[in-house]
């Protein structure tokens, strides 16, 4: 295969990727489109109410043990929704999300909403 092939084969994929229809449906569980923009908005809505939660917390409240465990899991979250994230802020600005941050978006929406999950959790417990 040429190197004019080949390239034509790369960027057909990588066109696929980001096509605005996926067979099978999007994310990890095949929702229509619908439904995953729903998903998507609200992980980053959870993931935002965690955080501003977090903000709120007085350290006399909470066990510096307890207190520990609530930030590590924060920045398991803020990881975890770090393109989901970017996402949001470029779209806020009016800025392109490219070719593979919509992707990326995808592929992580059910880690940032465990991870968020877990501080909701975390949070409960105190």
């Amino acid at each position: 295969m040429d190197i004019s092939r080949l390239s034509v084969w790369i960027i057909a994929g990588l066109l696929q990727g980001c096509a605005p229809f996926s067979i099978g449906g999007y994310g990890p569980d095949g929702q229509s489109r619908l439904e995953f923009e729903r998903r998507v908005e609200a992980a980053f809505r959870l993931q935002n109410r965690m955080t501003s939660k977090i903000m709120l917390l007085q350290k006399g409240e909470v066990a510096a043990k307890d207190q520990d465990a609530i930030l590590q899991a924060d920045q398991v979250m803020q990881k975890s929704c770090s393109y989901l994230n970017e996402y949001a802020s470029r779209d806020i600005d009016g800025l392109s999300q490219g070719l593979l941050l919509p992707r990326r978006v995808e592929h992580t929406v059910a880690e940032c909403e465990a991870a968020a999950r877990v501080v909701e959790a975390l949070l409960k417990a105190y």
